[in-house]
């Protein structure tokens, strides 16, 4: 089985970081080239479309939303903004906490810098695929909307490219096994038991029952709690990082110019040391900001595919707000948090002054120790944030795992899918899972890759749409 392990974390380390055995074989690692290549390569394409129409989708969003929703020519089953509420319950979880501490303690705070360029040109991504899943979603004859990269594959691309639809649909249950249900299960129930010492199975079993209320009703009842619940969550939190920044605001200009520092290697010794302090800054950053905002990787468009409007590129720009609010609003001030609360943090070796700086903390053990340390009551404001962002996940991909299932097998697998998922939920909440958080960038690959081609194959369509509608 440790080699099996072993296996596992080298396939990882080529694919994210162009290594084997900790040993450097690619200057470039194979998922950050085809990623932030994608990326650059829309934003090219679209001439900058995410950075020009920021704004313009902002008012679109809270002005145009409804009025779109109401148009009985529009086909689709929740509003524009659930359908962003739903693709964020995805996004926003614990790789806004968690996934932010790791990347900073593995990659350094230079890691930041490349969660952030993942996300400006993700959201090219972001929009090139949720403009193609509203273009080729379908409706099938009980009147559900079914739409995403295996659908703008399948009606995009022709049948000659139906093994790729298979491939993602594959992914997508493989990631969602992986990354949007057991350990997110499983974060809650162990925070719970650490904070206030709740047995896992009871905690596994409320979050089954809560989940299913929710997710039996499909994707209208998920869209209907996430257009609530997300943005209020969210909110929260920012307001929250907000004040311990303003506690610690002496620091927070030399925390900000940490990101930028270690980015490039400025802060180490050594042309070689600071080659490989880049390189694990880019690998991390990229893969926890893949893990985070989900840029690129095919599941947010299976949620903006359901949206009621008639017009793509419109929910295209809507789908890209997801990566800016995701990681360079909320991921952001998580990083700017743990870069700035200074204090004894427990290591190895003794105390050191950050938390990222510890070798004992790890992932969300290290956001806890900051907001324990910077406020009152901050560690357990930590753990009910982390309960409400991964549970939102759970609802988000408990979508995704349904719409991959019914397009690999037929539409009445839905509801059965519902009460597996419930199922899984409570068996994560259970085990000790380290060994499902190896697969989790490998999940990350295994719908993002099969995606990134489709989108580059019909980029002439996404160009073609947006010059229709005057974007470009």
């Amino acid at each position: 089985m440790e080699e099996f392990y072993a296996g596992v974390t080298n396939l990882s380390g080529f694919i994210w970081g162009g290594t084997w055995n900790g040993a450097v074989v690619l200057p470039l690692a194979p998922m950050v080239v085809v990623l932030l290549g994608t990326g650059l390569f829309f934003m090219i394409r679209l001439k900058g479309l995410p950075i020009r129409r920021l704004i313009p989708a902002f008012v679109t969003l809270f002005t145009g939303s409804r009025k779109a929703s109401t148009d009985p020519d529009a086909k689709g089953e929740i509003t524009p903004w659930n359908a962003l509420s739903t693709a964020l319950s995805g996004q926003v979880g614990t790789g806004n906490l968690a996934g932010v501490a790791t990347a900073i303690t593995l990659g350094g705070p230079g890691a930041i810098f490349w969660m952030w360029i993942t996300a400006v040109f993700g959201m090219a991504a972001a929009f090139a695929e949720s403009s193609l899943a509203v273009k080729y979603r379908e409706t099938h004859p009980d009147g559900h909307i079914h739409g995403g990269p295996m659908f703008y594959i399948k009606n995009g691309l022709g049948k000659k490219w139906g093994w790729l639809g298979v491939f993602f649909a594959l992914g997508t249950i493989f990631s969602a096994i992986v990354t949007g249900n057991m350990t997110q299960a499983n974060s809650i129930a162990t925070a719970a038991e650490a904070a206030v010492n709740i047995p896992t199975w009871i905690s596994g079993a409320v979050i089954a029952v809560l989940a299913f209320i929710v997710i039996i009703g499909g994707i209208k009842s998920i869209g209907s709690v996430a257009g609530k619940v997300v943005p209020a969550m969210a909110l929260g939190y920012i307001l929250v990082a907000i004040i311990m920044l303003i506690l610690n605001a002496e620091h927070v200009p030399a925390a900000f110019m940490s990101i930028f520092t270690y980015a490039f290697g400025l802060e180490q010794a050594g042309g070689g040391v600071a080659g490989y302090a880049v390189l694990q800054a880019v690998r991390f950053g990229v893969a926890r900001g893949l893990f985070s905002n989900e840029a690129g990787q095919g599941s947010t468009a299976i949620a903006h595919a359901a949206a009621k409007t008639d017009d793509p590129v419109k929910q295209g720009e809507i789908a890209m707000l997801g990566s800016f609010i995701d990681t360079i609003v909320i991921c952001t001030m998580t990083a700017l948090v743990i870069l700035s609360v200074k204090g004894e943090f427990v290591s190895a070796n003794g105390f050191v002054d950050y938390a990222w700086q510890s070798t004992t903390l790890q992932g969300a053990q290290v956001t806890t120790a900051v907001f324990s340390q910077g406020m009152p009551m901050g560690g357990i404001f930590i753990a009910v944030a982390l309960a409400l962002f991964a549970f939102t996940t759970i609802l988000g991909w408990s979508y995704y795992m349904e719409q991959a299932a019914t397009y690999l097998v037929g539409d009445w697998i839905a509801k059965p899918m519902r009460f597996i998922w419930v199922g899984m939920v409570f068996v994560g909440a259970l085990q000790q899972i380290d060994f499902i958080w190896k697969f989790g960038d490998l999940a990350n690959a295994s719908m993002a890759f099969p995606n990134l081609i489709a989108i580059l194959l019909l980029s002439p369509v996404v160009v073609a749409m947006a010059k229709e509608k005057g974007r470009l």
